[in-house]
């Protein structure tokens, strides 16, 4: 069997490396991987700064880190060999601001996804008005007669979810800077089924979103509590390497036979005959395939299956995207003021400005950063405001340190600066989401040997692809054996 991966970001290269694994192991399959761009990782790519300036300092040009609770990147990484790599998030420095007008206001504590789970500190925050702290207590008591009831099993927005148990107010201070830090997203977009589904579920259950909370917090505790009876351990947030996420990339890449990742090579049209899949690339011959995993954005796998399946390409094309800027500012520690307590803030739309957050690095991760040294890592773009993406790095980097000097009061120049443009790069779960990939995975069944991996399915972070893209391999290598043993 000759497949073809498409595709040569984290859920590609996670395809590839099991489809090698099953090689190794005996089965009888070829496979190629090929990529657009020059090189493979997509958005992962990060880069330590060499000596003098800042000895060791890791910048991470797109993501981060990885949730811990899910497994497949930590699974993955101890794999390859990088388990003593792996590095947590400093929890103990986990502390997130919403800017409110110059004032970084601390997300009260207790909450969890968007639900205040505690009474004096949402009482206390400055982050709301009496109203709104009087709205978010009656709540608690599924006062039906403060919400719309939404009508039954209709997906709706995030930002309609909110605002129907605690009123607009919650949606523009934290709905709409949480999800647009997370996805570069609209909270009136985004599905709250796709998006926040364990939010829908206690909503069913409870009627009240803090109540619900409430309970889930409880059995939570309980687990913990008996977990630590047994020996567990407490484990952090955010998960990364101490290299940076490059570090995975290249253990992948090392991994794959060099003569199979063609870099440099854009897939044009898929088409499908009786001899099986041909695939054709700009300016290159077409290519005959037995199975080929598409480890693309929707939107190129839209293209690519424009005549195989046109059902298939619309729903694909009709999944969007946004687009996102980051922007690494190393400064010298001594000459910036100091720092509030904690990973970094978040800008809801409502201030009208050009950041949406940024992070402390250097308080996220410990020993990513040379001592003495800060790193600011912040993001514009996003569906809040695309047309950053056509302004120079010079005008982005200015927007950006005159964003930081009105609420930092940072005003000497950085030590060092690197821009990065990633257009297109993040699937938006909207309306109806659920829906759409369910008749995704219908028409795409209907087609022998075709398999999608990528963040526009099921999941947006590193661990969700590589789950996506080992389970498409590992089906093709199922199908081989179960054909051999027939």
């Amino acid at each position: 069997m000759r497949i073809a991966i498409v595709g040569a970001g984290i859920a590609g290269l996670a395809a590839a490396y099991e489809l090698e694994q099953a090689r190794r192991q005996g089965a009888e399959l070829d496979y190629d991987i090929y990529e657009s761009a020059s090189r493979p990782g997509g958005v992962i790519s990060s880069r330590v700064v060499p000596s003098p300036c800042a000895d060791g300092t890791v910048l991470e040009h797109g993501p981060d880190s990885f949730l811990t609770e899910k497994p497949a990147a930590i699974e993955l990484c101890r794999e390859l060999g990088l388990g003593d790599q792996l590095l947590g998030s400093d929890d103990a420095q986990r502390r997130t601001f919403i800017l409110v007008g110059r004032r970084l206001v601390p997300l009260p504590d207790g909450l969890m996804f968007l639900v205040p789970t505690r009474l004096v500190p949402t009482l206390t925050t400055p982050l709301f008005d009496p109203i709104t702290k009087l709205r978010m207590g009656l709540e608690y008591l599924a006062m039906g007669w403060l919400r719309r009831a939404r009508p039954g099993g209709e997906d709706e927005s995030v930002a309609s979810l909110v605002r129907r148990h605690y009123g607009q107010a919650v949606v523009d201070r934290l709905a709409d800077p949480l999800l647009s830090g997370i996805y570069g997203g609209d909270a009136e977009q985004l599905s709250a089924q796709s998006v926040l589904p364990a939010l829908v579920r206690l909503e069913a259950e409870y009627g009240s979103l803090t109540r619900g909370m409430l309970a889930a917090r409880k059995k939570q505790h309980a687990a913990q509590q008996t977990g630590a009876q047994h020996g567990g351990q407490h484990r952090t947030i955010f998960t990364t390497l101490r290299g940076g996420l490059q570090q995975l990339v290249d253990a992948l890449v090392a991994r794959i036979d060099p003569a199979r990742l063609h870099c440099g090579f854009s897939a044009d049209l898929l088409t499908l005959d009786a001899s099986g899949w041909r695939l054709r690339f700009h300016g290159e011959p077409t290519e005959r395939f037995d199975a080929v995993i598409l480890a693309t954005p929707a939107w190129v796998a839209a293209r690519i299956l424009r005549e195989v399946h046109g059902p298939l390409g619309q729903e694909l094309a009709a999944i969007p995207y946004s687009s996102s800027i980051t922007v690494n500012l190393l400064y010298d520690e001594a000459e910036i003021p100091p720092l509030p307590p904690g990973f970094g803030f978040l800008v809801p739309s409502v201030e009208r400005r050009a950041m949406l957050a940024c992070t402390f690095v250097h308080r996220k991760f410990p020993g990513r950063t040379a001592p003495g040294k800060a790193v600011l890592r912040c993001f514009a773009g996003g569906m809040r405001d695309e047309s950053m993406m056509e302004e120079s790095d010079e005008e982005i980097v200015r927007r950006m340190r005159e964003d930081l000097r009105g609420i930092l009061s940072i005003a000497c120049m950085p030590q060092v600066v690197e821009v990065r443009r990633w257009p297109r790069s993040m699937a938006q779960y909207s309306v109806g989401h659920a829906a759409r990939i369910t008749r995704i995975r219908e028409y795409a069944g209907a087609l022998p040997r075709l398999h999608l991996a990528g963040n526009a399915y099921d999941g947006i972070g590193i661990s969700d692809c590589i789950r996506l893209g080992r389970a498409a391999a590992g089906a093709l290598a199922q199908s081989l054996q179960r054909a051999a043993v027939r």
